[in-house]
């Protein structure tokens, strides 16, 4: 066999050149690689493959107005017929940029909500990728493919719209394409996938019904379940250092409870840094009890700049910005994972006593390990910064509600409440236990471990 292997950002380098997968897929049979890593970073990922893997960049490809129009009319078509609580804030997020930019959205909108249906988004899809298919990035990926003549296309990511002309070129010579839904909320919290892929590989049943309700042209035979790669780095325990060994390299002491306060975005959760504080303030006056000590670690794509002033003011906190490449540029894909990242990470999530965070995958992460996890459910601002409070948002988007709903978290709705639930988790970190497995069964119903495994075998049986 024979694989092309599309690598459009920075998760699709942890979760596919990170780990497991690589050996395994080196041991089916020729890896071709096309990828976003700047060249200084390249040697970091060839290592775990074989020296005869081809390596060469994704190619960016200019689209023309119509294909602009088209993919955005795409997203707002597939937001407005899906209509999720989080497509609703999307589609009516303000647009950004010059006049030209504004105005090619309202036109893009507009397309999109009149064919806000199965068969208007069709019309658009076939549309647009007619007018893509023009385009040389095209020609010059269906001139590759017939020189390596590929098994099958295997893309590690969903939304990036780079990966477009690739995915089409391999269509137009009917060799088979598929692609891995990154994320738990991204089928009901992000706009329309961004090719037509042949199959689908999910993480769980659960995702396997969001994607056949959300893409009902897509037969259930091609949505294979497989698990995900982002966990399968906790099921290795080779990853692991003591206890004493972790909390030497973080300079804190084993002899006290950690608490981690996980980061999201500045777009997502712009007041992380007041929240913490609120956090270090309740530890200082005595509100939560056991001597706790707080490691902030920011998301990956935040540079951190922001907590600057809070670690000034709080020197016992523990700051451990995630070991990831930023980009001269602002694009978030860009920002790609080192593989000591992965490592830190398996340890923090098994040797933290709880995790706080907004909404965040993290709460998955911390769960999978049976660790307590309080999620902030209230605003500093006044009014607050997405113009309701964040219970009445963040907590009820579609891919968080099973959360909610199964009480797999506490939710700290003012200050004293944050304390209150901190308090009850480190005296009984055993609280909700049951409600968190429950949880981690809903969303990632396979074996961690194993997922490199199940996903080969399913791109083996699709393969020419």
């Amino acid at each position: 066999m024979s694989f092309i292997l599309l690598i459009p950002d920075g998760v699709g380098v942890r979760n596919f050149l990170i780990g497991n997968f690589p050996r395994q897929l080196r041991d089916k049979g020729e890896v071709y690689i096309a990828h976003i890593i700047p060249p200084h970073l390249l040697p970091t990922y060839r290592a775990g493959f074989s020296d005869g893997t081809q390596w060469e960049p994704l190619l960016d490809y200019k689209e023309s107005f119509l294909s602009f129009i088209l993919r955005y009319a795409l997203n707002y078509a597939q937001m407005f017929w899906a209509d999720t609580r989080s497509m609703r804030r999307g589609r009516n997020r303000p647009v950004k940029g010059s006049w030209r930019t504004k105005a090619a959205h309202r036109l893009a909108k507009t397309i999109g909500q009149m064919a806000a249906s199965p068969p208007g988004i069709r019309a658009l899809d076939f549309f647009h990728c007619l007018e893509v298919k023009r385009l040389p990035e095209v020609k010059h990926y269906q001139r590759l493919f017939k020189k390596i003549r590929p098994s099958v296309l295997f893309c590690s990511h969903q939304r990036p719209p780079i990966v477009l002309p690739a995915v089409l070129a391999a269509k137009s010579l009917g060799i088979p394409t598929a692609v891995f839904i990154f994320s738990w909320d991204n089928l009901t919290s992000k706009g329309r996938i961004a090719a037509p892929f042949d199959h689908y590989l999910v993480w769980s049943g659960s995702m396997r019904q969001e994607l056949i309700r959300y893409y009902p042209d897509v037969p259930q035979s091609r949505v294979h379940i497989v698990g995900t790669p982002q966990f399968d780095f906790y099921a290795d325990q080779k990853l692991l250092w003591t206890r004493e060994e972790f909390f030497r390299r973080i300079q804190a002491d084993p002899s006290r409870p950690l608490i981690c306060y996980s980061g999201g975005d500045t777009g997502t959760a712009p007041e992380d840094p007041a929240h913490a504080r609120i956090l270090m303030e309740l530890i200082r006056a005595g509100k939560i009890k056991s001597r706790p000590q707080i490691l902030v670690r920011p998301a990956p794509v935040d540079e951190g700049n922001r907590y600057d002033g809070l670690r000034r003011e709080y020197p016992e906190l523990i700051y451990v910005k995630p070991r990831w490449a930023h980009p001269e540029s602002e694009d978030w894909s860009r920002v790609i994972p080192l593989p000591e990242d992965v490592q830190f990470l398996a340890n923090l999530t098994q040797y933290a006593d709880l995790n706080i965070n907004l909404a965040s995958t993290m709460t998955l992460d911390f769960a999978i390990h049976d660790k307590p996890v309080v999620n902030i459910a209230f605003d500093i601002s006044d009014p607050p910064p997405f113009g309701v409070p964040l219970w009445d948002f963040f907590y009820q988007f579609e891919h968080y509600q099973p959360v909610v709903e199964l009480k797999a978290a506490r939710f700290a709705r003012s200050p004293e409440e944050l304390a209150q639930h901190i308090n009850d988790y480190l005296e009984n970190p055993a609280l909700d236990r049951e409600n968190r497995r429950r949880l981690v069964e809903l969303e990632v119903d396979m074996p961690l471990g194993r997922s490199a495994e199940r996903m080969l075998d399913v791109l083996n049986k699709i393969s020419l």
